[in-house]
């Protein structure tokens, strides 16, 4: 087993998963691009022992990513094994398409344990601490889908069990159920969340406080755009720049509705706190105690080690939040 740092704790924060006696690190790492795809190994390993040396103890993957399907837990599972289990959280889901067929798709009790034993066994372990349902289901009842996780916690394949892309009415019906059957109680929700899209402020936190869940932010950075990577135009070597032709056009449609504009506003305000882009948008998300972790990718030291210090940045204070919400409102 490789030698991590001793000080490991001391680099990062860590936050309740709601009322659960489970904490998590105010940033996690996931594998859902770049880290899952075929030829990045090594990068993979290197960015997994990086986070855990500054105290990312939660990793989070699901069934489908790669690309292929799978890669991400396959390429991972290698890795866990050189790493202290008992010191991890790792996390996945299953919800929308892995396999052809009626059984590799939706929230069905059959897909949700079929999945399950797969990613078990491309990650090499005999239970991942979190087990989210990846999306709602309109064509599965969701007392089916509530008694698959509380099976699956049954089971002993996962610790906590969670759902993800849950609107605010269809996650209050997921309490009720799991309370009128004494059922395994969410411990956590993973939406997307971020200052461009910041519609779960009032949709779904409300709804997670009450219930005592913790809320685990994806694409806290909206894939980029909370960056100052596209101040200046779009690069050629960042992921839209690849697509040629469509992400011109993307970048366009962004400057069409202002986007741009308001990222370099935010900006300036990110530059007076002596932070970048990036870290602001994460320090944003973080200010609201209900918000128990941001979830990142990442894809060079610079960046993780960037992202990780937005842990330790002066909170927002109430004159910078006024005038955030007043470029986000324009």
């Amino acid at each position: 087993m490789p030698d991590f740092n001793a000080d490991r704790y001391k680099q990062m924060k860590y936050r309740h998963c709601g009322r659960s006696g489970l904490q998590l690190p105010e940033v996690s790492l996931g594998f859902w691009q770049s880290l899952g795809e075929r030829g990045n190994d090594d990068l993979c390993r290197e960015m997994m022992y990086l986070a855990f040396d500054n105290g990312i103890t939660h990793f989070d993957f699901a069934n489908n990513y790669g690309p292929p399907a799978g890669n991400s837990e396959l390429v991972a599972g290698k890795i866990l094994k050189d790493m202290p289990r008992d010191e991890l959280i790792i996390s996945s889901k299953a919800g929308y398409g892995m396999w052809s067929g009626p059984y590799g798709d939706g929230g069905s009790k059959k897909y949700l344990v079929a999945s399950l034993d797969q990613s078990l066994k491309r990650l090499g372990l005999d239970y991942v601490d979190i087990f989210y349902h990846h999306r709602p289901d309109s064509d599965t009842p969701l007392e089916e889908t509530m008694g698959a996780l509380d099976l699956i916690v049954r089971q002993g394949k996962a610790l906590y069990t969670g759902v993800s892309n849950y609107g605010g009415t269809v996650f209050r019906d997921a309490v009720d159920t799991l309370r009128r059957h004494d059922w395994t109680p969410l411990t956590i929700h993973q939406p997307s969340y971020n200052m461009l899209n910041r519609r779960v402020g009032t949709d779904l936190l409300p709804h997670t406080d009450a219930a005592g869940v913790g809320v685990i932010s994806f694409c806290p950075l909206a894939q980029g755009m909370l960056t100052d990577r596209y101040l200046n135009g779009l690069p050629s070597d960042s992921r839209q720049g690849r697509r040629g032709d469509s992400g011109q056009r993307w970048y366009q449609e962004q400057k069409e509705r202002g986007v741009w504009d308001k990222v370099g506003r935010l900006n300036e305000i990110a530059q007076e706190r002596g932070q970048k882009m990036a870290q602001l948008a994460l320090s944003w998300l973080l200010r609201d105690r209900r918000i128990t972790s941001v979830l990142i990718g990442a894809s060079k030291k610079e960046q993780l080690l960037e992202n990780i210090a937005a842990v330790h940045a002066a909170e927002i204070t109430d004159e910078e939040q006024r005038r955030i919400d007043s470029i986000l409102s324009s």
